[in-house]
């Protein structure tokens, strides 16, 4: 490689003849096809597909892919760069996104039509929003926004496109190393140009210069710099809020760059026959292990990633080893070395078949049976897809002869898709405006137990919500605490309040979980007319009450602030739910610690309003409706097995002054069961909280007990 002068005093850079473009460069020494990585392709999608069926857990598995995607990538970028020829990154970036595309957009409609077959209805807008994230690359800023649990055993529950958040980091990242390839050619062209030697005084230097400007030496600069950065980062992230950096590009960039930095190293690491068979099958064994022996689940992608792929590394440096024993004998088997030519493609089908298998049997986890039947419908169409969709569309010459061409057909691939998704999400939306534009007598939801309506048939009408509209079901809080509303202690960040009225006649401050959020639902607009401002301090899964070992550190840290937050206040009331539901017997409980934890509020000399619980069900109560319909026996629950014979709040009676106590039960429950629909309002969102529109139709019962146990008015 020598520099010179170009045309208009440019610097411009050509490549000697019978030399690469870095002199001495170890490019001619990368291999160019690696059996071996093939075969640990196909570990790494086994050990994916054998967690999720039959363990419920997380391999590892995944992040060997990231790492084999940048190490390919690599290779591939750099071979380019020191042969001199040009990267064409727009071209690169169609080229790609033409051999994913088309296998994508088949499985998503696979899934559509496995979702309007088998999925309630009330799935399907997840799944539709989750269909145009898979498509657009986004699905983990989707899902870490939602805070998924991926790792729930329960995989029935689940959405079956939620697995392509790996592949949308994966294109993230697609998207991003090519700029760091042609950045860091541009950056060495350039310090290379401002160092042209004068004529006479070149020789030595310059070759000193394209030592120290080596282009593989720049490149693992850029990616030690992402390396370090990235896995700092998600140490960090995954120790304070692991459910978002599960999903968060940022924390799984270190995994790319690891990639990177094993290929630009590889060609200098040159360990011995003995040390390649025992790098190889000690990394192996650490691979296949890693989802057994960690909690990866739980602790993914902060630096307990680096023993998966850490593992997969160690398999790439061992290479051939050139020993009967190594473990790329086993890796270059045929079999195995074409599954991982159909690793992709099994990655893409295995999460959906095992979500809608799940939902249509009514099953959790699959026998031994169920799962190699999933594991083997997962091949199948494993092998049709790659080989009748991504080969033939890899092979095809057309699209390649100009770049027009492939953006058509890219175009094209994801017009078969959001084309079906548009049009079904029009008509879910159609039909979610149809029932709530229902006149208010056909839909009296609670107020068709009221007294003056008992034995009176309630009229035919579409029930409402929707199943479109079930996800907005949340009962709404105006916004961000504000003013002297916000709390010093930063465990009540999540500091919620209504808009204060002008003139605020009573100040109540909400402690405890959802359970208590979704009566804001009705106490919002009762405080709203009555001038009364509302704080809420929520946390989900934490009803309120003092200190308890039934209740985990942080949920009884965040009733102490909360605690705390009221006594520094001093609100007029304290509103909270004052018993615990629960799916088997016993159904219903005291809250642990309920007396001891408002008893400071009312000696303290405010008042404190307790509400009994609502049932909590084994089962999703809306999609028992839309599958078996409002009558159905299973969607209508016997009081005894929902709710204790006797309310656990009647043993509260007197023992706290200034203790109010409401029961609303019987506008959720009556005639001795507990329905998911009532008065053509479903009352369930889900198997234990109250639909918002529901809480809504109780307001005037919710406001007549309220006033009558309180005295306020």
């Amino acid at each position: 490689m020598f520099l010179e002068t170009g045309p208009r005093g440019f610097c411009v850079e050509r490549a000697s003849h019978g030399q690469s473009a870095d002199a001495g460069s170890p490019a001619h020494r990368t291999s160019g096809y690696r059996p071996e990585v093939q075969g640990l392709r196909a570990f790494a999608v086994l050990m994916v597909v054998t967690y999720h069926v039959w363990l419920g857990r997380v391999s590892g598995g995944v992040d060997i892919f990231l790492l084999i995607s940048a190490f390919l990538m690599t290779l591939s970028f750099v071979r380019k760069v020191e042969s001199g020829k040009p990267l064409r990154l727009v071209r690169h970036w169609l080229h790609l996104l033409k051999r994913l595309l088309p296998a994508v957009v088949v499985v998503v409609l696979g899934v559509l039509a496995g979702t309007w077959a088998i999925l309630p209805q009330s799935r399907w807008p997840e799944v539709l929003d989750q269909a145009w994230a898979s498509l657009l690359y986004r699905q983990n800023w989707l899902l870490g926004d939602s805070a998924v649990d991926y790792y729930a055993q329960d995989h029935s529950g689940a959405s079956p496109l939620q697995h392509f958040w790996s592949l949308s980091i994966q294109g993230q990242a697609f998207l991003l190393w090519p700029l760091v390839f042609a950045g860091t050619a541009l950056l060495r062209r350039v310090l290379r140009c401002r160092s042209v030697p004068d004529a006479g005084t070149g020789g030595l230097l310059d070759r000193l210069l394209n030592r120290l400007l080596n282009y593989r030496l720049l490149l693992a600069a850029g990616f030690g710099t992402i390396f370090v950065a990235s896995l700092v980062y998600s140490i960090d992230q995954t120790a304070t809020n692991q459910a978002y950096a599960y999903f968060d590009a940022r924390a799984r960039l270190w995994e790319f760059a690891l990639g990177s930095l094993l290929a630009l190293a590889l060609p200098y690491l040159k360990p011995g026959k003995i040390l390649r068979v025992a790098l190889g099958w000690a990394g192996l064994a650490a691979m296949l292990s890693c989802g057994l022996l960690l909690s990866v689940d739980r602790s993914f992608p902060g630096f307990v990633a680096l023993w998966p792929t850490l593992a997969a590394a160690a398999i790439i440096v061992a290479g051939q080893s050139g020993s009967r024993l190594g473990v790329d004998r086993l890796l270059s088997w045929k079999p195995l070395v074409s599954l991982g030519d159909n690793s992709y493609a099994l990655y893409l089908w295995h999460w959906p078949l095992l979500v809608l298998a799940l939902t249509g049997k009514g099953i959790t986890s699959p026998n031994l049976v169920q799962g190699l039947m999933i594991v083997a419908a997962s091949l199948v169409l494993a092998v049709l897809t790659t080989r009748f969709v991504e080969k033939p569309l890899r092979e095809w010459h057309w699209p390649e002869r100009r770049t027009w061409r492939t953006a058509v057909v890219i175009t094209a691939c994801g017009a078969l898709l959001a084309g079906p998704v548009s049009v079904w999400q029009t008509q879910l939306l159609a039909e979610e405006a149809a029932a709530a534009s229902q006149p208010r007598e056909l839909t009296p939801g609670a107020a068709a137990l009221a007294p003056e309506n008992a034995g009176r048939p309630t009229p035919d009408a579409k029930l409402i919500p929707a199943p479109a509209a079930m996800k907005n079901e949340w009962a709404d809080i105006d916004g961000l605490c504000t003013g002297a509303n916000v709390p010093a202690d930063p465990e009540l960040s999540g500091c919620l309040q209504n808009s204060p009225p002008d003139t605020v006649t009573k100040r109540i401050v909400v402690l405890g979980d959802s359970h208590a959020q979704q009566y804001m639902a009705a106490l919002g607009p009762i405080a709203k007319s009555h001038g009364w401002e509302v704080v809420t301090l929520l946390k989900g899964n934490c009803r309120f009450g003092g200190e308890s070992p039934d209740r985990d550190a942080g949920c009884n840290a965040f009733n102490e602030a909360s605690a705390a937050y009221v006594l520094d206040h001093r609100p007029d009331a304290v509103f909270t739910v004052a018993s615990l539901t629960h799916i088997e017997a016993p159904f219903e409980t005291e809250v642990p610690g309920y007396l001891e934890g408002v008893r400071p509020f009312t000696d303290a000399g405010m008042e404190v309003v307790g509400i009994r619980d609502n049932p909590r069900f084994a089962m999703n109560m809306p999609e028992c409706v839309q599958k078996r319909g409002p009558d159905a026996a299973a969607c209508n629950v016997p009081l005894q097995e929902s709710l204790a014979a006797s309310s656990p709040l009647d043993g509260y009676g007197g023992k706290v002054a200034g203790l109010h106590l409401m029961d609303l039960s019987d506008f959720i429950c009556a005639g001795g069961t507990c329905p998911a629909v009532v008065g053509n309002v479903c009352v369930y969102k889900d198997d234990n909280h109250l639909t918002k529109t529901y809480v809504q139709t109780m307001i005037p019962m919710f406001e007549q007990r309220l006033l009558a146990a309180t005295g306020w008015n």
